[in-house]
């Protein structure tokens, strides 16, 4: 074991250097009719080609060496480890919370698949897998200037912090319930066809420590698929920032930017990757956070015991914690985190097997047609010298630019994040969408779950993607039912 981890820590030292930088995205194709060489397999040699059942997001790199396996499957056992509060006779698994959102990875990110909107407001159901961002703006010069370098993300909710947590250990109130209020409103498609979408609404009841502050934003966020994130950590920056637009020169309606954002390591500001506005610079940084915002759990980027208490939530700092000098005085020690950085990292995109069917294709076609692929870069080449080494120079094909869009109104959640603004968002990697309802038994999409089919997903695109919504609205029937199948193979 211990020389799996040690093996791995060099691996993980390695960063991504400027030879590698030349490598830039492939160029989109024109020619759709026939299938693109390597496009069955979306993480490169990564993919697996196991069973598409419920545990097709949870293989390993198919190009893994089998001396790191023990390694992936340790990793496994931290994602899926339930969490216990302090004192505990279980001091490697104790710590969690005081306040906290899932006792484990898993919890949320359901088999490493997506999570989904609860079925209805508490006690009918929990928000497990999902939960509301909280910030305020900015109160004095002195913040303002924090968010306009990048030295700071957002302004927490003075008494409850950067997000709600709607569970506590015992003896500890729960900072508050979320409830969502939806307004079904239906839309005319073209040949007689129409498609109901509904609008949420959020607001928080119980609250546990006292009122909001009154200038609080809001911000709905589901627990995010978990393959293929290693490889998009692995795409050359350069290769990312070439795509930006900020001003659309091109004129082309498409003005995607990247995001800058805070690097804890480095201490210094960087590209954004990670999260539904891409503010978060790496892989690990992006677990460390949710380690400690959404359970609670101390560790070496985010060492503070208590999570996401604050100075108002006294009761919550006093509380007992879990950490130990046999875990770096942390609660999840430095080996626990690595070895969540690779198990995460080397979760495989599955191969598609009905990449090469009549009606796939012919959906693709419609996919370019429309101007999707602006937005969705279906493909790059991932850096030589990568994190990981299982995740050099792939061709991988993720749908995904990782820039932020302006998506219109219809999905804004007017809460900046970093450079991100209220109406951008990331765009989100399309590979393996298809099999949402295969591996986590519901088909619900976007941000905060609203959409409860592709098509529906599709719909709430405004902003930048208005024009990509209309072409679908207005196509005839046959070839939004193929676009849908080129979704579903995905």
């Amino acid at each position: 074991m211990t020389h799996h981890v040690t093996a791995f820590l060099l691996m993980s030292s390695l960063l991504v250097s400027a030879s590698a930088m030349a490598l830039a995205s492939t160029p989109g194709t024109t020619d759709v009719s026939q299938p693109e060489p390597g496009e069955q397999y979306p993480g490169g040699s990564t993919s697996h080609k196991k069973r598409h059942d419920k545990k097709a997001f949870s293989h390993p790199s198919a190009n893994m060496r089998f001396a790191q396996t023990l390694d992936f499957k340790v990793g496994n056992g931290i994602f899926k480890k339930i969490w216990v509060s302090s004192p505990s006779s279980t001091t490697a698994s104790d710590g969690l919370g005081p306040l906290y959102n899932a006792r484990s990875c898993m919890r949320c990110h359901i088999r490493d698949g997506r999570g989904h909107p609860p079925e209805g407001n508490f006690p009918t159901d929990n928000a497990v897998s999902m939960f509301l961002r909280l910030s305020i703006p900015p109160q004095n010069d002195s913040q303002r200037e924090a968010l306009a370098s990048s030295r700071l993300a957002v302004i927490p909710e003075p008494t409850y912090g950067g997000q709600l947590q709607d569970f506590a250990i015992q003896g500890l109130p729960i900072e508050g319930r979320m409830n969502i209020r939806y307004i079904e409103q239906q839309i005319s498609l073209s040949e007689g066809e129409t498609a109901q979408l509904r609008q949420p609404t959020y607001s928080i009841t119980e609250l546990g420590f006292g009122p909001l502050h009154p200038d609080t934003r809001l911000s709905p966020r589901i627990a995010p698929p978990m393959i293929g994130l290693g490889l998009l950590e692995a795409i050359p920056e350069q290769a990312i920032r070439t795509a930006e637009d900020a001003s659309d020169r091109n004129h082309d309606g498409i003005s995607g930017r990247a995001n800058t954002v805070w690097n804890n390591v480095t201490n210094q500001t960087t590209l954004g990757r990670f999260g539904w506005k891409a503010g978060m610079p790496t892989l690990d940084q992006q677990n460390s956070s949710a380690f400690n915002g959404d359970i609670g759990i101390s560790n070496a980027l985010f060492s503070a015991p208590g999570g996401d208490c604050t100075e108002h939530q006294v009761v919550c700092l006093n509380a007992p914690n879990g950490n130990t000098p046999a875990q770096d005085n942390l609660e999840a020690s430095r080996v626990m985190s690595q070895l969540l950085l690779f198990y995460s990292r080397n979760l495989a995109v599955p191969a598609r097997p009905g990449f090469n069917k009549p009606d796939v294709l012919a959906g693709k076609a419609v996919f370019y047609r429309s101007g999707c692929q602006a937005c969705h870069t279906p493909s790059f080449r991932t850096a030589a010298d990568a994190p990981g080494a299982e995740q050099r120079n792939q061709l991988i094909w993720p749908y995904s630019d990782l820039l932020l869009h302006d998506m219109g109104e219809g999905l804004a959640d007017n809460r900046p994040e970093y450079q991100a603004n209220g109406r951008e968002w990331r765009t989100p990697p399309l590979w393996g969408i298809g099999l949402t309802k295969i591996v986590n038994g519901h088909s619900n999409f976007l941000h905060d779950g609203r959409a409860r089919s592709l098509l529906e997903a599709v719909l709430w695109h405004g902003g930048e993607a208005a024009a990509a919504k209309q072409a679908v609205m207005a196509m005839p029937k046959q070839d939004r039912a193929n676009l849908i199948r080129f979704l579903e193979s995905l």
